[in-house]
């Protein structure tokens, strides 16, 4: 009888180690299903991002940023917490501009998300010094060729005024926010505004 204990003990171990061996097995093949679903340099690019973003986390963030639009400042009427429906409160500003209008990053940084959302319809969010997050969105279009893990300055075009999402039915305008890693704060309080762009001689042009 101890004999054929001892011959089924083998048989045991290796039932007891299927299981893992399966679930083994499983994960090797989603992983080398997802490199090639996804492709190596997507993903080698999604590293490269994250270790650009841990330093910017080591970073301070700015103290002013430039208005992603060409319009004054002292044009925006302040929406900041204006209650949105039941629920909600703004969490942003809202810029007015004629649709297309060129949107400028505020700030330097790398975009990490470009997609849509039922709110903000089309949308870029970048992040930038100190892990702060800029989100513009209700584009009517995005800039050509920006893609995620792109560096940016306040010199990129990020999309263009519209009324995607939420802001169907309403003036185009750009909704502008600002969020730290303990939530949204008011942007107006941060905004500069944006040097006049130079003509081809070097001149400013006035709006």
């Amino acid at each position: 009888m101890s004999a054929q204990r001892e011959y089924f003990r083998p048989l045991q171990r290796l039932r007891m180690r299927k299981p893992y061996t399966i679930a083994l097995v499983t994960l090797l093949a989603v992983l080398t299903l997802t490199v090639g679903v996804v492709g190596v340099e997507r993903i080698a690019n999604k590293f490269v991002l994250y270790i650009r973003v841990a330093r910017l986390y080591t970073q301070d963030p700015p103290r002013k940023i430039v208005m992603p639009l060409q319009v004054p400042k002292n044009q925006i009427s302040n929406t900041w917490h204006v209650p949105r429906g039941a629920n909600r409160l703004h969490e942003g500003q809202d810029i007015f501009a004629p649709r297309g209008t060129p949107t400028y990053s505020a700030t330097r940084g790398y975009i990490y998300n470009i997609g849509q959302n039922g709110l903000g319809g089309q949308t870029v969010s970048v992040i930038g010094a100190g892990g702060r997050v800029y989100y513009y969105a209700h584009f009517d279009s995005y800039a050509p060729g920006i893609a995620e893990g792109d560096y940016v300055t306040p010199k990129t075009v990020l999309g263009y005024v519209g009324t995607t999402g939420n802001a169907q039915g309403t003036p185009p305008h750009l909704h502008f926010g600002v969020y730290t890693t303990t939530g949204a704060i008011n942007p107006l309080p941060l905004l500069t505004d944006r040097p006049e762009p130079e003509k081809p001689g070097g001149k400013r042009v006035r709006g």
